[in-house]
C-alpha cells in the first residue's frame, strides 16, 4: 500500500484514459500558466540584461561633472557666463568631496587627432586623463600598463592604445616601446587595452593629462571631471552632487541652484532607478503568472470534484469493503498531482526551450534585449510548486471523497 502501489496507478491511468479530452483541457490550463510565467520572467530578465549591458562599458558608480553656462544672474554677474574648468577644479573636488573612490580630469583633443606609425595613419579619439580614468571605463590592459601618477607628474609623452588601434597601425608588429605620432608629436606606447564599451571606446588613445595640456597648448584646462564612488546609497550620491555644486559655485561665483552652470550626471542614481524599475516589473510578472497558474489549479480542483461525483458509488463500495479514508484521499491526490505536475513540466520545458531558441537571435542584434533566460534554481522551485499545487488542488475533492458514507453512496444513481 502507498504511493508506489501498482494497482492504484493503473486505476489512475485508466480513469485519465477514459476522459482524455477533459484531462487534456485541464492539463493545458496548467501548462499554459507555467509557460506564460517562464516567458514573462525570461523577457523581464532579457530587458534587464540589455539595460545592464549598456552600463557595462562604464563603471556603474560614477558621477560626471561637466562645465556649462550660467543661466541665473548672481551677485552682480550676468547670466550667460561660460564656466571653464581647470586643474584647480579637479583638486577642489578631490579634496573637499567625501566618498570618492577614484577621480580623474579629462581633456579630449578633437582637432588634429591623426595617429600614425611609419606609413600607417588613422583618426582616433585622443583622451588625456589621470590614471584613475581606467576605473571609470572598466578597461582591461592586455599588455604593458596603463598611465600612472609619475607619467602625469613628469609630463611624459606616453600613450596607451586600444587593440583596435594596434592592429590598424602595427599590422601584427609588437607596439610595446615603439613610438607613434599623435598629431605629429612622438609618443611612446607603454600599453594596450580592450574595453567592454565596444567599438566606440576601442577607437581611443590615452595620454597623460598634463602632457596634453602642454603639447597641445591647452594651458591648465580640463573639460570635465569623472568620479567613481564607494558603495553608497542614492541619498549619499545626491549629497555628493550638492557638495560638488557648492564647492564649484564658490570658486566660479555662480548660484548653486543654477543647474546649467555645471552639469552633473549621477550614474549611481540612474542605475539604481533602473534596478528599482526592474524589481517592480518582476513583481508585476509574478502577479500575472501566479494568477494564471491559480486559474489552472482551480480548473484541476473542479475536474477532480467531478471525478469524485462520478465515482461516488465506486468509492462507497471501497469503503464498505474496508478501504481507509487515507487510501481514498491518496487516490484522488495522486491523480491530481500527476495531472498538474506533468502538464506543468511540459509548460516549463516549452517555455525554457523557446527562450533558449530566441536567446542567440537577440544576442546578435543590437537591442536592449539580451540573454532572456530563467535560472535553473527557478525551474526547480517551479517544479516543487507544481507538486504542491497539485496536492492542494486535489485536497478538497479528496476530503469530500473520504467523507462519503457507504450506505448513501450505494443509494446514489
Amino acid at each position: 500500500m502507498g504511493l508506489f502501489e501498482v494497482d492504484k496507478w493503473q486505476e489512475i491511468f485508466s480513469t485519465i484514459k477514459k476522459n482524455k479530452l477533459r484531462t487534456f483541457l485541464t492539463g493545458f490550463s496548467v501548462a499554459w500558466g507555467i509557460f506564460m510565467l517562464i516567458i514573462l520572467l525570461g523577457s523581464g530578465n532579457g530587458l534587464e540584461n540589455g539595460v545592464k549591458k549598456e552600463f557595462e562599458g562604464d563603471a556603474i558608480n560614477t558621477i560626471w561633472v561637466n562645465q556649462g553656462q550660467t543661466s541665473i544672474p548672481y551677485k552682480g554677474l550676468q547670466a550667460g557666463r561660460r564656466i571653464q574648468f581647470t586643474n584647480e577644479d579637479y583638486e577642489i573636488i578631490k579634496t573637499n568631496v567625501p566618498n570618492i573612490d577614484h577621480i580623474s580630469g579629462r581633456l579630449t583633443i578633437w582637432q588634429n587627432n591623426t595617429i600614425s606609425y611609419n606609413n600607417e595613419y588613422g583618426n582616433y579619439d585622443i583622451i588625456s586623463c589621470h590614471p584613475d580614468y581606467g576605473y571609470y571605463e572598466t578597461l582591461e590592459v592586455t599588455e604593458g600598463r596603463f598611465l600612472n601618477e609619475k607619467d602625469v607628474e613628469e609630463v611624459r609623452k606616453y600613450a596607451v592604445i586600444s587593440e583596435l588601434v594596434r592592429d590598424a597601425l602595427f599590422k601584427g608588429e609588437n607596439p610595446m616601446g615603439k613610438y607613434i605620432k599623435v598629431s605629429g608629436v612622438p609618443f611612446k606606447v607603454i600599453g594596450t587595452f580592450t574595453d567592454l564599451g565596444g567599438d566606440r571606446d576601442m577607437q581611443r588613445v590615452y595620454i597623460p593629462l598634463t602632457t596634453a595640456q602642454q603639447v597641445f597648448n591647452q594651458g591648465n584646462r580640463i573639460f570635465n571631471v569623472c568620479i567613481t564612488t564607494d558603495d553608497i546609497s542614492i541619498e549619499q550620491s545626491q549629497e555628493m552632487v550638492e557638495e560638488i555644486r557648492h564647492n564649484l559655485s564658490v570658486k566660479h561665483k555662480f548660484d548653486p541652484t543654477d543647474l546649467r552652470a555645471v552639469g552633473v550626471f549621477n550614474n549611481v542614481e540612474e542605475f539604481k532607478r533602473f534596478l528599482d524599475l526592474f524589481a517592480s516589473i518582476r513583481i508585476f510578472i509574478w502577479i500575472i503568472g501566479i494568477g494564471t497558474i491559480i486559474a489552472g489549479i482551480v480548473g484541476v480542483s473542479n475536474i477532480m470534484m467531478i471525478v469524485v461525483k462520478e465515482r461516488t458509488q465506486e468509492i462507497g463500495v471501497r469503503k464498505a469493503m474496508g478501504a481507509t479514508p487515507w487510501s481514498i484521499i491518496s487516490l484522488i491526490l495522486q491523480e491530481s498531482v500527476l495531472i498538474t505536475a506533468f502538464a506543468g513540466y511540459i509548460g516549463l520545458v516549452l517555455g525554457v526551450g523557446l527562450l533558449e531558441l530566441i536567446s542567440p537571435v537577440f544576442d546578435e542584434m543590437d537591442t536592449f534585449f539580451k540573454n532572456p533566460e530563467v535560472d535553473f534554481g527557478f525551474a526547480i522551485s517551479a517544479t516543487l510548486l507544481l507538486v504542491f499545487s497539485g496536492a492542494l488542488a486535489g485536497f478538497v475533492p479528496a476530503r469530500k471523497a473520504a467523507s462519503i458514507k457507504p450506505v448513501e453512496a450505494l443509494r446514489a444513481e
